[in-house]
């Protein structure tokens, strides 16, 4: 049995989706409906469904940057209710792509592709880093952030931020302060930081360089980062493991 998860924000739109897979693909198993990014990235990992249809705009992490965390065979259908975001750049790569509102005749067309499909090679996650990657930058980096701990707004120099790391509807901004909320999604920072000084090691993760302070593989070669003034180490999902061949 082919087993499914749907990614929306909008729990009436999850819901849609969901019914009008059950009555025109009985035999699809829906094994979770995530509310956010977080959430669907999470349950991709630990459930290994067969599909995922993920909307591209969603809290804590997109649908792109969701399908680029992807590291097992999970196939993956964008649906948007922006064009500009998804058809152009998956075309050739995604299994599919679906529009808001959601129309049951294509979504027809779609079930019926994803039956005779075999699954997607590397070219969907070549396509997705080249996408992530190449959005044109701000003009000047950016040099603060205003982000909120408890009833305080704090203005933040990016210099003395450890890492950013997505965090359900918000972004946390690390300190040797302390941790701070931000409300910009990490898919929005990376465009807006200088790509000299931060790197994103997770599709939840970017780290400032100047604060790097080694890496270390565990039994099971996973690598892991050590920041100066912060006694976690944070992990480096495989798509970003080759920036680190150097070191």
């Amino acid at each position: 049995m082919t087993r499914a998860l749907i990614a929306d924000d909008e729990p009436h739109l999850a819901h849609y989706l969901k019914e009008q897979l059950h009555e025109l693909w009985p035999e699809l198993d829906i094994v979770h409906v995530a509310k956010n990014g977080l959430d669907a990235a999470a349950k991709i990992a630990e459930m290994q469904p067969d599909l995922a249809f993920l909307d591209i705009q969603m809290p804590g992490l997109s649908g792109l940057e969701v399908a680029q965390g992807i590291e097992g065979t999970t196939r993956v259908v964008f649906v948007t209710a922006y064009e500009e975001y998804a058809v152009q750049a998956f075309e050739k790569a995604a299994l599919d792509y679906l529009l808001k509102p959601l129309k049951v005749e294509r979504l027809r067309q779609t079930i019926e592709r994803i039956k005779v499909t075999q699954p997607i090679d590397a070219s969907l996650a070549t396509a997705l880093k080249r996408l992530l990657t190449t959005q044109s930058p701000a003009t000047t980096p950016l040099r603060y952030v205003r982000a909120g701990q408890g009833d305080l707004t704090h203005q933040i120099a990016v210099s003395d931020v450890l890492f950013f790391q997505a965090d359900d509807k918000y972004t946390a901004v690390q300190t040797v302060r302390g941790e701070y909320l931000l409300r910009t999604p990490i898919i929005d920072l990376a465009q807006q930081l200088n790509p000299e000084q931060f790197w994103q090691v997770h599709r939840s993760t970017l780290i400032n360089l100047n604060f790097l302070a080694g890496t270390r593989r565990d039994e099971s070669s996973r690598l892991f980062v050590r920041i100066k003034g912060h006694p976690r180490e944070l992990p480096v999902s495989r798509a970003y493991v080759h920036l680190f061949k150097t070191m």
